[in-house]
């Protein structure tokens, strides 16, 4: 389903609002791949019928960083499923001359270091600003981090996984 539906993003008649919707409803299932374990604990709750003991998330809530400005469309569908994650933001541009990134925002949520931190970002090229920012969010104390974006070069996966071993990528 989310091959066939990265497939209608990529025609090139497909109309804005279109591309939009499903890239919405990707990052949704994408979501769900990357919370896929989250830590549980039980809880008390009550029932129509009775009481019982029934899983919830345990920890932090989950902090999602949107690499700026195209992680906010993969944002937008991550928090349908989790509204009460926290969000933060990294800006980063490429220099043209040194062809490096560039930092000019940083913004995230307190307490990384006891949160899983989702980093967004549709596209996972050549993983420098990738990189950078998985840089940036580890100096904040980030600790748990996973990477999710629509789309993955080889060379991109490559660079990630040199620099950051432990950063699990999740993509369509």
């Amino acid at each position: 389903l989310v091959q066939h539906k990265l497939t209608l993003m990529r025609k090139v008649d497909t109309p804005t609002a279109v591309f939009r919707q499903l890239l919405r409803e990707i990052s949704q299932f994408l979501a769900y791949e990357v919370t896929r374990e989250l830590p549980t604990e039980m809880a008390e709750i009550e029932t129509p019928l009775t009481a019982m003991q029934s899983p919830v998330l345990a920890g932090k809530k989950l902090a999602l960083i949107s690499i700026l400005r195209a992680g906010n469309g993969l944002l937008d569908g991550v928090l349908e499923l989790i509204p009460s994650a926290r969000v933060g933001f990294v800006g980063l541009y490429r220099d043209e001359a040194t062809l490096e990134p560039v930092q000019y925002y940083f913004k995230v949520p307190e307490a990384l270091g006891d949160r899983m931190t989702i980093a967004v970002d549709p596209m996972l090229a050549t993983g420098n600003s990738s990189v950078a920012a998985v840089d940036l969010l580890k100096q904040a104390g980030a600790k748990d981090i996973r990477f999710l974006c629509l789309l993955a070069a080889p060379e991109g996966i490559a660079r990630m996984q040199d620099a950051h071993p432990d950063v699990e990528i999740v993509t369509a």
